[in-house]
Formats: C-alpha cells, structure tokens, sequence
C-alpha cells in the first residue's frame, strides 16, 4: 500500500507498507523533507512497523514521537503528517493528480444560484456525473452570504444591509458571514470525491484542499500562509476563508472567498461583529480584519483570477470545463424550492 500527503506549507510525505494480519508490516517512510539524526528514519520506520491496521493518526504520531531519540529534528514534517499519510495508504487515497479536474468559470449569476450550483454540482462529483471541477464564482448583486448555522438577527443589520444594496442569503456550508460586493472579492468552489480527503480529519482537510491557492498567492508576491481553521491570511492581516459541507452521497464542497478589495465601514454597517469575534482574531478594529488583494498586488482581479487557474491547472492538470444545461436547470428549480424561500434564510431566526 502507499499513501502520500503534502504538508500544507511543507513537505511531501511519503509511506509504502503491508497488512499483515490486521497490523502495519514492511513500513516504509520516504519524502523531500529534512530529518536528522539519519538513523531517526529507522527509528520511525520501527515505530510504526507492528501498529494496528486501524491505528488513528494521533496513535501513528505518539508512537512516532516517543521513538525518535533525544533531539531529533524534524523540518518540513511532523509525527502527525506520518500519521495522515499511513491513513491515505490504508483507504486508498487518490492524489490529486489521479483525478481528471475540470476548471469551470462561467457567466455570472446570483449569488442563490451560486449557492444552488454548490449543492448541484458537489452531489454529481458524489455520485459520479461530473469529474472533479474548480469552479471561479461570478455574481451579478451583491450579497451577504451567512453560513448554515448562523443567526440572521445575530449576524445581520438589515437595514445596513439594504441602505448598502446587500441582499442576504444563506449557503449549505458552515462558517462564518462573507460580504460579497460587486467585484470586491474572490470566491472559488471545489467539489471533489470523499476519497480525496480520504484518512484526513475534518480540520486537515481544510489546510490539504487550500494548499494550492497559497501558492497561487505566493507567486503573486503575497506571504500566504493557512491559519486553523479555516482562514488564509498574510503578515498584512486575513485575507480570507473557507468552508466545507459534505453531502451523504460522497461529494465533497470546500469553498473559499478571499477579500480583493474590502471596504471595511461598509462591512461594519451590514454584519453585527461583535467584539468577542474581533478580540478572538486579535484585532481591534473590524475595518482592519481583511486585508485585501488588491494593496497587497496592484493587480486587477481578472489578473488574480487567471492566476488562480493556472496554478491548478499546471498543479493537477486540469482542463477548461463547462456547467450543462441540466445542471442550470436543476440548480434553478433548487433556488425556487430551497435558497429563495424565506425558510430557508430563517431556519436560524
């Protein structure tokens, strides 16, 4: 068996092994990363070798930690990330490159027919109608996009919101509230197979699925790093985050918004930030929380945009793609049965 994980921000993991009676034999460990003393890798290779098959990644990690010998260093790696690749090799992971992505960006639509083309889309990736896709969001109002679970009145001035022009709206995904003005951020959607996340906890699977977005940032010039849970964010201050939701029918949604251009008092006057959520992020002002692109490039977004797909493109091989017009329609019908209704918007008063 073999398993392989990228360390967001690290280095390349790499793990052959056996099952042998239901315990991990033959183990292997590999990779570009820097470890020494030298025989420390034959120390992890014994540490693991022997481990029961359906070992969880903190069990992988303490067995790795307590072999390694008094000052070990490990640089680009940690016991952890032995951990997750020893669990991609035992289900089989795919890398990202086994799968054939599409990369779609397409006309732009409103922000509830954005959120019903998340939930269309991640449920034919589940189920095998739609290859893997990176879809770039263009929408033709503004919106305030709250997450799954959030209050509206708690998150939500409404008159800010209409004196402003913001429509409100609630996706499928957890999270926080985005504010998405017209041109003034960057929202990207994944929809992928389960197995690709396949062995990674919840919160890893955050920092595995934004890897290749920080290295678009980073050859833009911008020092992006992943901050758990969910946020990308610079020396500069936040640039964005993301969130997940993952459908019963093995898709998976992990979609990202990244502040381009953020008018900080707009954003004041439309969402109810309160100052345990500003205290938390260590900042006092909420003007100053998101840090946008454009300051940080001097590039227009179409720029930032065109660089976002030829990163993945070159990362994972991915082909332009196209949304059919099946999946419109059924996106449609879901708008008017679910995202347009005041249910919906109000399932958390």
């Amino acid at each position: 068996m073999h398993g392989e994980y990228k360390v967001p921000g690290g280095k390349l993991v790499v793990v052959d092994l056996e099952e042998r009676d239901g315990r991990i034999a033959a183990f292997r460990l590999a990779g570009d990363f820097f470890l020494e003393p030298d025989e420390a890798l034959a120390d992890i290779d014994a540490a693991v070798t022997g481990l029961p098959a359906t070992a969880d990644v903190a069990t992988i990690a303490a067995a790795v930690r307590a072999a390694l010998p008094e000052g070990a260093q490990l640089l680009g790696f940690t016991p952890e990330s032995v951990g997750v690749a020893v669990r991609r090799a035992l289900v089989t992971a795919p890398d990202w490159r086994d799968l054939e992505w599409e990369i779609v960006h397409e006309r732009a639509v409103s922000p509830r027919m954005n959120l019903a083309l998340d939930e269309v889309l991640t449920a034919r990736v589940g189920d095998g109608r739609r290859r893997p896709t990176l879809r770039i969001w263009e929408w033709n109002e503004s919106a305030v996009v709250i997450g799954s679970f959030q209050s509206y009145r708690n998150e939500v001035d409404p008159e800010g919101a209409a004196r402003h022009g913001f429509d409100v709206v609630r996706r499928i995904s957890g999270g926080g509230a985005m504010l998405m003005a017209a041109d003034a951020i960057v929202t990207y959607s994944l929809y992928v197979p389960a197995s690709l996340v396949a062995g990674l906890t919840f919160a890893d699977s955050y920092a595995f699925l934004d890897d290749w977005v920080l290295q678009a940032l980073r050859s833009l010039g911008i020092e992006a790093t992943y901050q758990p849970l969910n946020d990308i964010a610079s020396p500069e201050g936040k640039i964005g985050g993301a969130a997940q939701k993952r459908l019963a029918g093995g898709g998976v949604l992990h979609h990202a918004t990244l502040s381009y251009d953020m008018d900080g008092q707009v954003m004041t006057e439309v969402l109810r930030i309160g100052r345990e959520k500003l205290s938390d992020k260590g900042t006092v002002s909420a003007a100053k929380r998101v840090d946008p692109l454009r300051r940080q490039t001097g590039l227009p977004r179409e720029a930032i945009l065109e660089r976002l797909k030829d990163t993945f493109t070159r990362l994972y091989g991915a082909v332009p793609g196209r949304i059919t017009a099946d999946e419109y329609a059924e996106a449609e019908a879901l708008v008017a049965s679910k995202f347009a209704t005041e249910e919906w918007l109000h399932r958390v008063p």
